[in-house]
């Protein structure tokens, strides 16, 4: 069986785009990368977030995202299975880093394994379901944010990052 390379490097680019819309709470972006009926369920050492429907999605998002959040996502090692010429699946292994300037400079970090399904819609690959299981994960609280810049502070609305 011969690999799907150009499918597999356009749903890596789709979960790549996924969170940077999410680190940078670009709704618009996030919008164009999800079904219709997508569903989330992130599974935490101290949160669940579950949600069904992309407006759904989004509004968690949005809410969860504030001006006194500061976060970085990143995936790495993919395994990309192209099923056939309107599926995918895909497994990540997230790290990410949160920090909660309204609780006290609470951190949170750790890594997680995503498991994730794509479906192709008018000849673009979208997310319909995202999950993840911690690895492990860490809560502390940081001394001092001792931030010298802040994207979601601003609430930046550059072209460039909605890309």
């Amino acid at each position: 069986m011969a690999l799907r390379l150009e499918d597999m490097e356009l749903c890596k680019q789709l979960k790549y785009r996924y969170c940077k819309a999410i680190d940078t709470c670009n709704m618009p972006l996030l919008k164009s990368l999800l079904t219709e009926d997508a569903a989330v369920d992130y599974n935490g050492g101290i949160y669940r977030f579950k949600e069904e429907g992309r407006d759904n999605v989004l509004a968690a998002i949005e809410r969860s995202f504030s001006p006194q959040l500061v976060s970085s996502h990143t995936v790495h090692h993919p395994i990309i299975t192209v099923h056939d010429d309107d599926t995918a699946d895909g497994e990540w292994t997230l790290t990410d880093w949160t920090m909660s300037l309204d609780y006290g400079n609470m951190v949170v970090e750790g890594t997680a394994f995503y498991v994730d399904k794509y479906v192709k819609q008018n000849g673009k690959w979208l997310i319909r379901r995202a999950s993840y299981t911690r690895l492990y994960e860490r809560v502390y609280q940081a001394q001092d944010a001792n931030l010298t810049a802040h994207f979601l502070g601003g609430r930046r609305t550059d072209p460039d990052v909605a890309a």
